[in-house]
């Protein structure tokens, strides 16, 4: 495995790219390049699995989806977490609730609304740049995002972000890829991870760069214990993070200070 970055700012950079310009570039271009074949090779490639990694994290900020309340999938991709949002608002909220799917990647995002058509979803998907939302200060009550955040060409300006556009008492919920802290399993992982997975990726969608790239993203990304400091430093409050299978996937929380009443 390679040496991981944990400079908080530091974000992602495919091969060869020196600013963060082309890196937002280089990452549009290869996931509007596999976007037609993207909800099947994540089944496929993670046996399924990321279904319920959907579902077990937006079960983990529910109590957030009260009426009226406002969600904001980012890095939406095709949409899968921002309907997993939808199911569970129509729990807690009646379906009173009002989403948005945000993506820069023109091709998922059609395809989102593809689904969404489909689906007969009220979910609104629009076209954004993580590094600058074109949202009003405190608009949000929960912000999600998953397996998206690792791709951002700069990690604290897109927390800045999600801080800024987040109301007091508001709920942060980051899904992303991890490196398993064990060592024999670790290598196992790392085998399928590195050999396998760009592979299958690269024959089904027709791009070798972008599944290669994904192993090599995750591979620099932040710990879970470094990607927690940083959003503490930022200014949440509550962070905590949970492993899954085995440290495979990992679950990042965090809340927006509620600020303190003068008392009279």
């Amino acid at each position: 495995m390679k040496q991981k970055i944990d400079e908080p700012a530091a974000g992602t950079r495919p091969q060869g790219v020196q600013d963060e310009t082309e890196a937002a570039r280089r990452v549009r271009e290869m996931f509007g390049a596999i976007a037609p074949r993207y909800d099947f090779l994540n089944h496929l490639l993670s046996f399924s699995s990321d279904r319920w990694w959907r579902w077990r994290a937006i079960r983990r900020v529910r109590h957030v989806l009260r009426p009226g309340a406002r969600a904001l999938d980012i890095c939406c991709g095709t949409g899968d977490l921002t309907f997993a949002i939808e199911r569970e608002a129509r729990r807690e909220a009646g379906g009173q609730l009002e989403i948005y799917g945000g993506d820069f990647v023109h091709g998922m995002l059609v395809r989102a609304r593809e689904k969404a058509a489909q689906k007969k979803s009220q979910a609104q998907f629009v076209a954004v740049d993580a590094l600058r939302l074109p949202f009003a200060a405190q608009a949000f009550d929960l912000i999600a995002v998953a397996f998206g955040f690792r791709n951002l060409a700069n990690y604290r300006a897109g927390i800045d972000e999600f801080l800024r556009v987040l109301r007091p008492g508001g709920v942060l919920a980051i899904l992303e890829f991890s490196e398993p802290p064990g060592r024999k399993f670790g290598r196992l992982y790392g085998f399928y991870f590195e050999k396998i997975l760009p592979v299958i990726g690269g024959l089904v969608s027709g791009s070798r760069q972008a599944y290669g790239y994904l192993p090599a993203s995750v591979a620099r990304f932040p710990s879970p214990e470094n990607l927690a400091s940083s959003l503490q430093s930022a200014g949440f409050k509550n962070v905590r993070f949970e492993r899954w299978m085995g440290g495979v996937v990992a679950l990042h929380i965090a809340e927006r200070p509620v600020p303190n009443r003068i008392q009279e």
